[in-house]
């Protein structure tokens, strides 16, 4: 692992106008990614894992998100580290699909339908490395044998809506790694994917990352994803970060009752038939998200919380550190 990360976040707090509000989104948050490592950001949807991905890429939409505070380093391919909330207009188009690479979600909405999979991944080829056409295609074809898909040839002079979703995913990893970025993040890539796909297009991404050293920020729910892809799990909550360490450290001893819940409602084998049989219902958390508009005053996780204290409805904890780089946002994490 480098010493030097290629990501480093400080303190981002991010923001979006609503009437005439500004209501943070994501609120000081602090994580880093090295070279070979892949970082899992985990949480419920609202918890502000799309929103950190698109402050580094800066598709926050205009007049209504910014950066509020904080700093995102990035150390590019050259070596240069810029900071990216201080860059726009043509330096960021720079870094964008060169130094950083980014699978979204859902194919279908991050292809364009009216080029072929072969031209788009080909144009960010020509721009950034400055390949002619013809070298440009040439380069997207063997990218595209790179994920994977067969006939690489005849799939590169096709369309987006003639691609299976799982050979769209992989179009768009090809896409993203196109000019060998520093960095990719993955949004939720295998959400929309049924879990024999999914299982490909993780073992992929794991393969692709090896191969070339990049670090990964992976974005996901799912739990069982963190424990097979990532090396470190940040845990967000509420727009916030809840818990930070090893996968190891935070699925074997969890120091936040948020990420202890989660780590509950997993289902486990065998264990739905025993607790239908039993009448008991699979194990949830209670309560619902707050709404950003009108967090809490102290944790946004008391209201939902077991182990709460009066003093966690009072003021807003900090992270602690719990040791072996492990960190929690709960002033009783070493009683629980």
């Amino acid at each position: 692992m480098s010493a030097e990360p290629i990501l480093d976040i400080s303190g981002l707090t991010t923001v979006f106008r609503i009437g005439d509000r500004e209501i943070a989104a994501v609120r000081d948050l602090s994580l880093s990614v090295a070279t070979g490592e892949t970082v899992a950001l985990v949480g419920e949807s609202g918890s502000g894992k799309s929103v950190t991905s698109l402050s580094i890429m800066g598709l926050l939409p205009r007049g209504i998100g910014r950066i509020a505070a904080g700093t995102l380093r990035l150390r590019r391919k050259s070596g240069e580290t810029v900071e990216l909330q201080n860059i726009g207009g043509e330096a960021l188009r720079r870094v964008r699909g060169n130094d950083i690479g980014m699978v979204f979600q859902e194919p279908l909405t991050s292809l364009n339908p009216v080029y072929t999979i072969g031209e788009q991944i080909a144009e960010p080829i020509r721009i950034h490395l400055g390949k002619s056409h013809r070298e440009a295609l040439s380069d997207a074809i063997e990218r595209l044998e790179d994920v994977g898909i067969p006939d690489p040839s005849r799939r590169a002079g096709q369309y987006p809506h003639e691609l299976s979703g799982g050979m769209r995913q992989r179009a768009t990893i090809a896409m993203a790694l196109a000019c060998n970025p520093t960095l990719l993040i993955a949004d939720e890539p295998t959400t929309a994917l049924d879990v024999t796909i999914q299982a490909q297009i993780l073992d992929l991404l794991g393969r692709l990352q090896k191969e070339r050293g990049m670090g990964m920020l992976f974005v996901t729910h799912n739990l069982g994803v963190v424990a097979e892809i990532a090396d470190r799990v940040v845990v967000m909550y509420a727009g916030s970060v809840v818990e930070i360490g090893s996968v190891a450290r935070v699925f074997s001893r969890p120091r936040h009752p948020y990420t202890q819940g989660l780590m509950r409602s997993v289902p486990r084998l065998g264990t739905a038939t025993l607790l239908k049989e039993a009448g008991t219902p699979l194990p949830t958390i209670a309560g619902s998200v707050p709404s950003l508009m009108n967090l809490p005053q102290g944790c946004p996780f008391a209201p939902r919380c077991p182990h709460r204290l009066e003093a966690c409805e009072q003021a807003y904890p900090p992270l602690a550190d719990a040791g072996e780089d492990q960190f929690s946002r709960c002033i009783r994490w070493q009683e629980i």
